[in-house]
C-alpha cells in the first residue's frame, strides 16, 4: 500500500483530534481564501473552492466562517494575503516529499520547513527534484458504515472513478482531475457523507521503509502537517501492514 494510502489511514484516525486542536479549520480557511482569490467568489464557477467548502462542511465548520474566508479571498474583508508555494525534499530512506504551503511570509516558512526536515531525517531539495514523481488526482473517503463495498464500487466506477481502495474503517475513491466533480456529485447524490474530499498528489512509485525508518518518516509527516502554513504533505513511502499495525498499537 502506498504512502498516500497509509497516511490517509492515519489522518482518518487522527481527524477528530486535529479538529479539536483547530488544525483542520485553520488549513481549510486558508484554502478557501486562496481559492477565492484565484478563482473568484462564485462557487458555481470555482471548482477548487467548491471542493474546499465540501471539506469545510465535512469538518463541521460554521457557514459564517466559510463566508468570511470567501470574502477575505475576494477582498471584501480585510485579511492576510496568502501565497501558495511548494517545497520539495527527501525523507528517510530516500523518500520523495512534496510540501504544499500557503503563507504570508515565505522567508519564515521556508526556514521553518527546512528545520523540520533536518530535525526528522530529511532535507530540502531543489525545485523540481521530486515533483515529477507525483500525479494529481481526486480522492474521496467514505466510512464503511454508510454503504456496501459492491454498491459503492458500482456507483463510482459508473461515474468515472479510477480505483476504490478498501481500508479497515473506510473506502478511498481515486479519480482523474477530469472526472473528480462527476464522481463527487454521484457520491453526494446517494446522500453519502465523505470524511475527506480533496485534490491530492499520488506517487507513481514508492520506496519501502523498514520499521526504524517508518517511525522516523511518520514523525516527519506529523511534524510537517502540524505546521500552520503547511496545507498538504505528499510522500512516496511504503510500509508493510504488519509494521504499520505495530506502530499504530503503540
Amino acid at each position: 500500500m502506498s504512502g498516500h494510502s497509509k497516511w490517509a489511514t492515519i489522518k482518518h484516525k487522527k481527524g477528530a483530534l486535529d479538529a479539536k486542536r483547530g488544525k483542520v479549520w485553520g488549513k481549510i480557511i486558508k484554502e478557501i481564501t486562496v481559492a477565492a482569490r484565484m478563482g473568484g467568489g462564485d462557487i458555481n464557477a470555482n471548482p477548487r473552492m467548491r471542493t474546499a467548502i465540501t471539506a469545510a462542511k465535512a469538518a463541521n465548520m460554521p457557514a459564517d466562517n466559510i463566508e468570511r474566508a470567501i470574502k477575505k479571498g475576494t477582498g471584501e474583508l480585510e485579511g492576510f494575503s496568502y501565497e501558495e508555494v511548494s517545497y520539495e525534499g527527501y525523507g528517510p530512506g530516500g523518500t520523495a516529499i512534496l510540501i504544499a504551503v500557503a503563507t504570508d511570509n515565505k522567508n519564515r516558512t521556508v526556514s521553518e520547513v527546512r528545520s523540520i526536515l533536518g530535525k526528522n531525517g530529511g532535507n530540502m531539495g531543489e525545485s523540481g527534484c521530486v515533483n515529477w514523481m507525483f500525479a494529481k488526482k481526486g480522492v474521496i473517503t467514505i466510512s464503511k458504515d454508510q454503504i456496501a463495498e459492491s454498491d459503492l464500487l458500482e456507483l463510482v466506477l459508473d461515474a468515472g472513478a479510477e480505483d476504490l481502495a478498501v481500508h479497515k474503517d473506510f473506502f478511498e475513491v481515486t479519480t482523474s482531475l477530469e472526472d473528480f466533480e462527476t464522481v463527487k456529485h454521484a457520491v453526494e447524490g446517494k446522500k453519502l457523507k465523505p470524511t475527506l474530499v480533496e485534490m491530492t498528489m499520488i506517487p507513481q512509485s514508492t520506496v519501502p521503509l523498514n520499521e526504524d525508518k517508518a517511525r522516523t518518516m511518520l514523525k516527519l509527516m506529523e511534524a510537517l502537517e502540524d505546521h500552520d502554513d503547511v496545507q498538504k504533505v505528499y510522500a512516496n513511502f511504503d510500509i508493510a501492514d504488519e509494521v504499520m499495525e505495530a506502530i499504530a498499537a503503540e
